[in-house]
């Protein structure tokens, strides 16, 4: 029987270890931490009682995952949770745009922006299922449903700031301006559209939903299967070089590519370690859990129902903001996203009070305190959040590395949404998976098809593991 081991426990290292072991590899799963999960992982933070997210919350692209969906998680007690307005992005007017599920509830709440809204994204929300069968794949291969793809591909492909264009209205223009603010990239650039376009789609097929009992479930579920298959789990083991792996006929590792390269030593090709080690990192998240009395007393109504919550302001805010984290600046007002999952989950919380998870965006590295800037973005539009402040954790960008180094220098995303980097990373190859080493291949989110909790990343990896076994 062929053996692997995967390095780190990250939904791709997991999904990578799945994906292997469904075949009959007999499979050895290595953490360094003493808990698995990368940035699926739950727990008290703020006061017992209270269950925070670690790091991601809301997972419209895990709900989506084709590989996660194959598996049948809900066996292993995944539940998914969906809440009545997925994303609200308020105004100070006491407006705000809303996005649900339906693109048609969506259509209507949006006025007269609702048709151009259904134009831009409706095609794309129809043929999701088609299009993340090409789009969660490497860019080099033959498309599967060309048209879907092409069609997504000629938006995706614009600036934000030239699709916004699209929108009047101030709350239709900040709703996607703080959708496309999860690139964290310049929103006037060339392609920095095409996370915010697969964003919106996903939403109005699956919805934002939450992970009943935290992202943590989602981990659970996948060890469960796993250990169905055979695989072992080994934590508190950190590798700092690949002659500390026990011998397999393949060794996946689910790390940043300079670790990758620290790791592989002398053995890695030069022109692969030069890529590795320019691999571009982009903006950070500075966050602050909280628990809160009574929750976020948010002026309008649709915050309070909404899952997900974009604290930014105007789309010419966002823009400006993001330009700043991208030239290393403090936005005096910073892009804020704020999930309420206990509205869904109330098991969540200990009573009245309940966690908010929120994080900001912030340069990479950025050595001060966001706190008190994240907190006044959201007094802006919840005035009197601050005197419902039981507790309150924050977490620096160096912390948030030193909880999880592949987030290099708080950089959640897995490196910059550059051009380049959204379509040929870490390196630019034909595989992206193979280091250049052989039985050598890296699974994290700076592969194909990047940030997520959907498995896909660790899915493509083991798909070429499989053909070099072949």
């Amino acid at each position: 029987m062929s053996e692997a081991v995967v390095v780190g426990s990250g939904p791709n290292g997991l999904a990578c270890a799945v994906a292997l072991a469904r075949e009959g590899i007999r499979i050895t799963v290595l953490e360094a931490e003493d808990t698995i999960g990368g940035g699926a992982r739950s727990g008290e933070i703020t006061i017992p009682g209270l269950l925070h997210d670690h790091c991601s919350a809301v997972h419209p692209m895990a709900v989506a995952s084709p590989f996660l969906r194959s598996l049948n998680l809900e066996r292993h007690g995944l539940e998914w949770r969906w809440p009545d307005i997925d994303l609200a992005h308020p105004l100070d007017d006491g407006s705000a745009g809303v996005m649900l599920r339906s693109i048609d509830r969506t259509v209507n709440e949006l006025g007269r922006d609702g048709a151009a809204w259904r134009r831009t994204f409706g095609s794309s929300a129809r043929n999701f299922d088609s299009l993340v069968e090409d789009v969660f794949r490497t860019v080099v291969h033959v498309p599967s449903h060309p048209i879907a793809l092409a069609r997504f591909g000629l938006r995706s492909a614009m600036p934000a700031t030239a699709l916004t264009r699209t929108w009047k209205t101030a709350s239709a223009r900040a709703l996607f301006g703080g959708v496309a603010a999860h690139a964290q990239t310049p929103l006037d650039h060339f392609m920095s559209s095409a996370v915010g376009m697969m964003l919106v789609a996903a939403c109005h097929r699956y919805g934002w939903p939450v992970a009943r009992g935290g992202s943590q479930s989602i981990t659970t579920a996948l060890v469960a299967v796993l250990y169905e298959l055979g695989g072992k789990i080994e934590t508190g083991v950190r590798v700092r070089s690949l002659t500390e792996i026990p011998r397999a006929d393949a060794i996946v590792l689910d790390v940043a590519p300079s670790a990758a390269a620290d790791i592989a030593g002398d053995r890695l090709p030069g022109r692969v370690a030069r890529a590795y080690r320019k691999y571009r990192h982009g903006p950070a998240a500075f966050k602050v859990d909280f628990a809160i009395d009574g929750g976020i007393p948010w002026t309008n109504e649709s915050c309070r129902r909404a899952g997900t919550v974009h604290v930014a302001g105007s789309f010419e805010e966002i823009v400006d903001a993001e330009r700043d984290v991208n030239r290393r600046r403090m936005p005096v007002r910073p892009f804020v996203l704020v999930s309420q999952q206990y509205l869904v989950d109330p098991d969540r919380s200990a009573g009245n009070v309940h966690p908010v998870w929120a994080y900001a965006h912030v340069p990479n590295g950025y050595e001060g305190d966001a706190e008190q800037p994240l907190i006044d973005q959201i007094e802006r539009f919840a005035p009197g959040f601050r005197d419902r402040i039981v507790a309150k954790t924050a977490q620096s960008t160096t912390a948030i590395s030193a909880r999880n180094a592949n987030y290099v220098g708080g950089d959640i995303a897995g490196g910059a949404n550059s051009p380049l980097q959204l379509v040929m990373r870490p390196r630019i190859t034909l595989d992206p998976y193979r280091t250049g080493i052989p039985g050598v291949y890296i699974c994290s989110a700076a592969t194909p098809p990047g940030a997520g909790v959907h498995g896909m990343c660790g899915y493509n990896a083991a798909q070429s593991v499989l053909r070099a076994m072949r």
